[in-house]
């Protein structure tokens, strides 16, 4: 009797034993299931990516070829097709790559605020954008006061602005440049910047879609300015702006801007001392590379710099960038 008990011990510490084990295996087996299922999509996520990555790239090679025909072509008077030639106001156009597709916007540098030709003066076309943008009056004081006081060589703060002593006291300390801005993200440094106005939100467009560090004149072309840069232009009135906006879809406007000036007729007046209708030779390129079938994305901002007849030197490049997705009514199709 005493035998029967102990193997009937045995044999249930053998079958817990057992059991534990399935268990342990079955676990494991789940473990490793989730780790090859991770993995897997890992890899095909990368590999999206990756495509979106080249798609990208090759906008951007796109892009280049549509600058330097439009730089070729500038002077002549035949009228362009729409098609051929790509707007440089920043309007997306979309071009298609065997089965990806890719969106481009390429905006004359000229119709942009140089931040490091920013005076006391045209400082008030940055306030007006920025509110215009949705900063508080008050933190757009600051923001402009302070980019004055960053590229200045003195340590004499204007009233809302900032200097050395400012960015000492912070708990991470460093000193105020006293010089030009080498790029825009530079600006995250100065007093009362922050990461949603610069780079904007799902509501709000960045502040860094409308300034440059680029151009050689603090006049802004209104040819290749933005809606949002067109209206911060003191006297500039909707009137105005809208007869811009028609001007460049005109016949005579994608040939040239030589008739704006009659067209807003006593009204240039009052804006000339802070625009111009010269453009440059300087473009900054936003592509979006993505496939057709799924809704990943991969974003390149680049400028470029127009040297000779047939050559583009680009002079900043980021991979992947901060930029805006285009709404599908923006994006016009220019398939290849």
């Amino acid at each position: 009797m005493k035998n029967n008990l102990a193997m009937e011990k045995e044999s249930g510490v053998a079958l817990i034993i057992i059991l534990w084990m399935m268990v342990l295996l079955i676990v494991m087996t789940l473990a490793f299931s989730v780790m090859v299922r991770t993995e897997t999509f890992s890899t095909i996520t990368f590999k999206e990516q990756q495509e979106n990555k080249y798609l990208a790239e090759a906008g951007l090679q796109k892009a280049m070829l549509e600058i330097i025909y439009r730089n070729a072509n500038k002077n002549n008077v035949q009228k362009h097709d729409e098609t051929d030639v790509y707007p440089t106001d920043g309007t997306f156009r979309q071009g298609k790559l065997d089965d990806g597709l890719y969106s481009i916007g390429i905006t004359d540098e000229s119709g942009k605020i140089n931040i490091n030709l920013l005076t006391d003066v045209s400082g008030i076309i940055l306030n007006n954008l920025l509110v215009n943008l949705g900063v508080e009056k008050s933190r757009a004081d600051t923001i402009v006061d302070s980019i004055l006081d960053w590229k200045d060589a003195d340590d004499l703060h204007r009233l809302n602005g900032a200097e050395s002593d400012y960015y000492m006291s912070l708990p991470n300390p460093y000193k105020a440049k006293d010089g030009n801005f080498d790029n825009l993200e530079e600006l995250l440094l100065v007093k009362g910047m922050t990461r949603d106005i610069l780079y904007g939100t799902g509501e709000k467009p960045g502040l860094i879609n409308f300034l440059t560090v680029y151009t050689s004149t603090a006049q802004i072309n209104i040819n290749a300015a933005k809606p949002e840069v067109l209206k911060a232009i003191p006297s500039m009135t909707d009137d105005m702006v809208q007869t811009i906006l028609n001007y460049r879809t005109s016949d005579n406007g994608k040939k040239d801007g030589s008739g704006l000036q009659t067209m807003l007729s006593a009204g240039y007046a009052q804006i000339a001392s802070y625009v111009t209708i010269a453009g440059s030779n300087v473009y900054s390129v936003e592509v979006i590379g993505y496939k057709q079938e799924n809704m990943g994305h991969y974003p390149i901002r680049a400028v470029l710099v127009v040297e000779g007849a047939n050559s583009c030197r680009i002079v900043s490049y980021q991979s992947p960038a901060h930029v805006e997705l285009p709404k599908n009514d923006k994006i016009q199709n220019h398939a290849q």
